[in-house]
């Protein structure tokens, strides 16, 4: 496929700010009854009946939580979508709406929005959530999305981060890491780039820890997987900044201790290639890494034969006193005392 060297440039100007906000939500399609009214008046009108709302919001900005250099838009926009929806699933509701807002530089042009607004249309379409609103400004300099979730559930099946209670059994879903390799894989290319632009980088042994940066999903699946078992989790968080960050977060809030092992923690054979290849002990990248948007939650220890063997579920350590503190058992049997070093968005 030959590249285009002169791609079509719009100016944003050219629409100005109404016409721009036509043009990016015409394709946002209605589907959840819950929405009365959705862009194009004041604000939008819902309507949960006897059902309890949720929200949440979070800020992607560029340089910080992305780089354009290896981030496509498309998927920048897929992604702004995941990181809120997948807080809405940490509550154990249904996402059904989101609100998207954008500040961009003089520097992107309309073709660059497009690309940026069929992320996140594709998004709403995979998570079946209404586009209901939002707001377009311009920027000094750089790319800034901020999106608001919103979901609903019913009063009993909410779960908060303050429930958790001794002898509950830990649990997270999926694999945890590889989104944080996967972004290592991507700044040494990146590095590479700069030094020979000619050079292209062969990354078919790094398909999966890129997917998982670049193209996250949102554990949409899992409520309705527990709600199957018959299980509602005493605690629950989404694991966007460290499994290390979200464990203590958990027991802070739940007034608990933890120990969790370091033999129980699932982790892909991909991702410990590639840490042996960057000389990186898997384990530290796997409680620390981020970005790897699955859920860890606590059960009751009497729904330990529900859930075992499951293979969307691993049980990773169990909930202790309080005064017995939050540890990682070494496969050494040996407790280390766990350190919050995953993500602090301000930090130096």
């Amino acid at each position: 496929m030959i590249e285009d060297k002169t791609p079509q440039r719009t100016s944003i100007a050219q629409l100005g700010e109404f016409g721009l906000i036509d043009h990016l939500t015409k394709n946002f399609e209605i589907n959840q009854p819950s929405t009365l009214k959705g862009i194009g008046d004041d604000a939008a009108v819902l309507d949960f009946k006897d059902k309890k709302v949720v929200v949440s919001t979070d800020l992607l900005i560029e340089g910080v939580h992305f780089d354009l250099a290896y981030m496509p838009l498309k998927h920048l926009g897929y992604k702004a979508v995941v990181v809120n929806v997948s807080d809405i699933c940490a509550m154990n509701a249904k996402p059904t709406q989101i609100t998207v807002s954008i500040a961009v530089s003089n520097r992107f042009p309309l073709e660059a929005l497009d690309e940026l607004f069929a992320g996140i249309t594709h998004a709403a379409r995979e998570y079946n959530v209404d586009v209901i609103g939002g707001d377009t400004t311009s920027s000094q300099k750089g790319l800034i999305i901020s999106i608001t979730a919103i979901g609903e559930a019913d009063e009993e099946e909410i779960v908060y981060r303050n429930g958790a209670k001794q002898t509950d059994l830990l649990v997270v879903t999926g694999d945890i890491g590889a989104a944080y390799m996967g972004l290592q894989v991507l700044e040494r290319e990146k590095q590479v780039f700069q030094v020979n632009p000619n050079s292209q980088p062969d990354l078919d042994a790094y398909t999966y820890l890129i997917e998982r940066q670049l193209k996250p999903e949102a554990r949409k699946d899992v409520r309705t997987l527990l709600h199957a078992l018959e299980i509602k989790p005493t605690s629950m968080i989404d694991i966007s900044d460290g499994l290390s960050s979200e464990i203590m977060h958990l027991c802070k809030q739940s007034k608990v201790g933890c120990n969790l092992y370091e033999d129980k923690l699932p982790i892909d054979p991909q991702f410990i290639n590639v840490c042996e290849e960057f000389n990186i002990d898997s384990t530290t990248v796997a409680i620390n890494g981020g970005e790897d948007y699955e859920l860890l939650f606590t059960i009751a220890m009497e729904d330990f034969e529900k859930i075992k063997g499951n293979p969307n579920f691993t049980i990773i350590g169990h909930m202790t006193q309080e005064s017995e503190g939050i540890h990682l058992v070494t496969r050494a049997n040996t407790k280390i005392a766990l350190k919050a070093r995953g993500w602090d968005a301000l930090s130096e």
